[in-house]
């Protein structure tokens, strides 16, 4: 039995001076209040009630106990309420995670809804391409880019991402555009650091086409990678979102557009399926929500 609740049946006799009249206050049956105030007893090592067959008193070590508890009780009291509006109303600090991609007009955008509409709600969100441990970090959400990972955390999916890979006019017709998959070997490949495998992945009747990839650039940061693509330094993979202002002023040229593949997404993990809290929850459905209106 938790302590608080022995103290509270024990405050419960010692105000009314019966344990029959305690147990019928909490619901609970005699016995039971019994046996709460001399678990207590036993925790403390000492005996708090005097009892006879027709009445109950108070030891000095049970006045101690009733005396000081008082602000104790109340103290747990409110602040279980304050957790139990938590789960029902939306309040507190959100902590959030994005990749550095993510930093553009949607997201913000959201944001700035999100707080307008929830006013006790506080936000924190921390833009980073690394991989972010939810538990031990203390992130309520994850927003992350790619393949839903096999992971110990609880997905939503958000929108498919296209991809596009493209390179520069002028890196094209130093290199020579490439006719079929294998011809990319002999190109120049700007990597994201945090891909692990060294080869671009294309997509073919529904089936992955590797093309295996020697890179001597790599860096953690998409929006470097563009950078370097647009001075002609090599061929990038990057989210058409990303790219796009480049692709359609033709400084960025995709090629093998039917070869990319269809199963990446932007989605948000979380760590816990129940009792979250209800800005966690609202944050998720104002994502989701979102996404109707953005194309990726």
């Amino acid at each position: 039995m938790d302590g608080l609740d022995l103290i509270k049946t024990f405050r419960a006799v010692a105000e009314r001076r019966s344990f029959s009249r305690a147990a019928l206050a909490m619901g609970v049956s005699k016995a039971t209040a019994s046996k709460h105030v001399a678990e207590l007893e036993a925790r403390c090592g000492v005996r708090l009630l005097n009892r006879s067959t027709r009445a109950l008193s108070l030891t000095d070590a049970g006045q101690v106990l009733l005396e000081r508890s008082t602000q104790l009780v109340e103290s747990a009291e409110r602040t279980l309420a304050e957790l139990q509006e938590f789960g029902g109303t939306p309040r507190g600090r959100l902590r959030m995670t994005a990749p550095s991609g993510l930093a553009n007009e949607w997201l913000t955008g959201v944001v700035s809804d999100f707080m307008a509409q929830y006013p006790e709600v506080s936000i924190s969100i921390d833009f980073t391409n690394r991989d972010v441990d939810l538990v031990e970090e203390g992130i309520d959400i994850a927003l992350q880019g790619g393949r839903i990972p096999d992971l110990n955390a609880i997905v939503r999916r958000l929108a498919p991402v296209r991809l596009v890979l493209c390179a520069s006019p002028a890196y094209w017709a130093r290199r020579g555009l490439p006719k079929v998959p294998e011809d990319l070997q002999r190109h120049e490949f700007l990597r994201f650091s945090l891909m692990a495998a060294h080869h671009i992945e294309l997509q073919r009747d529904g089936q992955p086409y590797l093309v295996p990839m020697q890179s001597r650039m790599d860096c953690n940061e998409p929006a470097a990678l563009i950078e370097l693509a647009l001075r002609g330094a090599g061929m990038i993979v990057a989210p058409v979102f990303l790219a796009k202002p480049h692709l359609e002023r033709g400084a960025l040229v995709p090629v093998f557009e039917d070869w990319m593949p269809t199963d990446v997404w932007i989605y948000a993990a979380y760590s816990q399926r129940r009792y979250n809290s209800a800005a966690l929850r609202l944050m998720l459905d104002f994502l989701v929500r979102s996404m109707d209106a953005v194309a990726l």
